[in-house]
């Protein structure tokens, strides 16, 4: 196994209540009376791309958003959040980073996220996890598409030399796990505090990260 490839911001550090805060938080400064509690929120995270979700709930409510400003917004104050709060690696996850490092494996990040809101988490877990220390970082501005298309996970492949095979993802949504699935890439699911109700079906699910057990 030659690569550890995580596949969201959320993978390293659950921020999925700080993202949903946000969401919140915007819709107050766009005058909307949107609400999504963590129970919607979570039924919500069956799709991938926040823009999207928001454009898709309005529709859905016969009502008239611009969705761009509105995520742009919410990805300001996620950002801004980002980095003003203590922000956790989640279990494992600096262990298995270190060692994979030591043991000479390609350490990728495979988001197709906003490179802001990865250069805010890079901030918020600075000397807890050296972003520079990646092999390859993923997000939106590297592919055309995103997940669950299988673009992000062969394009990172190809940057560090990789069969898909010989790779694991670690993924906290549906989107992310048949992402990797379309590209190939053997998966484990790491789930979030709001996804940790979904049905991944036949991936295996941890609660903690160990390279050991990866490497099995």
């Amino acid at each position: 196994m030659p690569a550890i490839l995580f596949g969201s911001i959320s993978t390293l550090a659950d921020t999925s209540e700080i993202q949903r805060d946000a969401f919140n938080r915007a819709f107050a400064e766009h005058g909307l009376d949107w609400t999504w509690d963590q129970e919607e929120y979570a039924g919500l995270l069956g799709s991938n791309g926040g823009r999207d979700r928001v454009a898709a709930y309005a529709a859905d409510r016969g009502e008239t958003v611009d969705a761009d400003a509105v995520h742009a917004t919410k990805s300001r104050i996620y950002q801004e959040t980002l980095r003003s709060t203590d922000v956790a690696p989640r279990a494992g996850v600096v262990e298995t980073f270190r060692s994979a490092k030591e043991q000479g494996l390609k350490v990728g990040l495979v988001t197709t996220t906003s490179a802001d809101n990865v250069a805010a988490l890079g901030d918020a877990l600075a000397g807890k996890v050296d972003f520079a220390e990646f092999d390859v970082v993923v997000d939106e501005s590297k592919v055309g598409a995103r997940k669950p298309d299988a673009e992000a996970y062969s394009y990172a492949l190809a940057q560090i030399g990789a069969h898909a095979s010989e790779a694991v993802a670690i993924e906290d949504n549906l989107g992310g796990v048949e992402s990797a699935k379309a590209a190939g890439v053997p998966v484990v699911a790491f789930p979030n505090g709001n996804t940790v109700t979904h049905d991944f079906g036949d991936v295996r699910r941890v609660d903690a990260l160990d390279l050991a057990d990866l490497r099995r």
